[in-house]
């Protein structure tokens, strides 16, 4: 018996509507959490970059997705180039589910066309756990579901390609290489499809030194279904404060608010998220960003050092 993300949670909230088959979380800080789809993005700059988001999707539902997140990544000089690494764990429930992966990434970069290409790896630890006891269905002797708890490991692979020159940047990436399969006890198992990431943004600066606008776009499927999220902000950036306020639309999704700013060395960011399916408004999804950064010079030779910054 395959059991479905999708069944899961139609059951759960009984919102068909709303309700994707795609096994990946989306975030409304994709922008900032690139290491999150793309493992070629790791090192992308020349800083230690830590990231952390809580997302609470379809808040006022009972059983609704709640997703904690956290990564660090940062390049390094080795055999006469550059490299990046990464890692991140997730831990995301989903009604009866949760889903806990565990991921280590590198990324090769070198020149090209005045820029840099970079190309990445990962691997990892995908660890499934259902919790068949707190369902509650109409028919409770279903043979389909299971009441008891159950839980399965696979490991996980995905790859990517991301190319930056000056204020563009772009990458393609695919995550669960193998589409695999966790076996859910001796009867259950959970496929999991191969997913698809086309991602990109410009760095548009205005007549105000201060102030940039960034805008970005995110597009992924699993040959299902499929999201794409467009993303404009407007940052302000000087002497070590940062401020930002944006828009974000996801065509037949939602609508999703950001703002977001640096205290003491640390960007705090929050977004809301209106779905535009015939949700209430109070029942959009909430997301909390913390990130911070420093500095790293990449010389072949002495002590690196560090310098406290904010992400941009």
């Amino acid at each position: 018996m395959y059991i479905r993300r999708l069944i899961i949670v139609g059951l759960l909230l009984n919102f068909a509507g709303e309700i994707k088959a795609q096994y990946d979380p989306s975030f409304s800080h994709y922008f900032d959490m690139e290491t999150s789809f793309n493992p070629a993005s790791a090192g992308k700059q020349p800083k230690l970059n830590v990231t952390a988001a809580y997302a609470m999707d379809m808040a006022g539902f009972e059983h609704n997705p709640q997703t904690a997140y956290a990564a660090a990544d940062m390049p390094f000089y080795a055999l006469r180039s550059y490299h990046g690494a990464g890692v991140l764990f997730m831990n995301d429930r989903l009604g009866l589910f949760t889903h806990m992966r565990l991921t280590a990434q590198y990324a090769y970069k070198f020149k090209l066309l005045g820029g840099q290409l970079s190309v990445g790896l990962q691997a990892g630890l995908i660890s499934e756990k259902l919790d068949g006891s707190k369902a509650d269905l109409a028919d409770s002797g279903d043979p389909a579901f299971n009441s008891s708890q159950l839980s399965g490991n696979a490991v996980d692979l995905g790859a990517g390609i991301y190319y930056t020159l000056k204020d563009f940047y772009a990458g393609i990436s695919v995550q669960h290489i193998t589409s695999p399969l966790v076996k859910l006890g001796d009867n259950n198992e959970l496929p999991i499809d191969k997913t698809y990431y086309l991602s990109g943004g410009y760095n548009i600066k205005l007549h105000n030194p201060f102030l940039t606008i960034k805008p970005s776009v995110l597009v992924k499927t699993d040959m299902v279904a499929w999201r794409a999220d467009v993303t404009g902000r407007l940052v302000y950036s000087h002497d070590n404060k940062l401020l930002y306020g944006g828009l974000s639309y996801s065509p037949t999704n939602s609508v999703t608010m950001l703002v977001g700013g640096s205290f003491h060395g640390i960007v705090l960011g929050y977004s809301y998220e209106f779905y535009t399916s015939g949700l209430n408004p109070g029942n959009g999804s909430h997301e909390l960003f913390v990130g911070y950064q420093q500095d790293i010079n990449l010389v072949k030779k002495g002590k690196n050092k560090h310098k406290s910054v904010r992400i941009l």
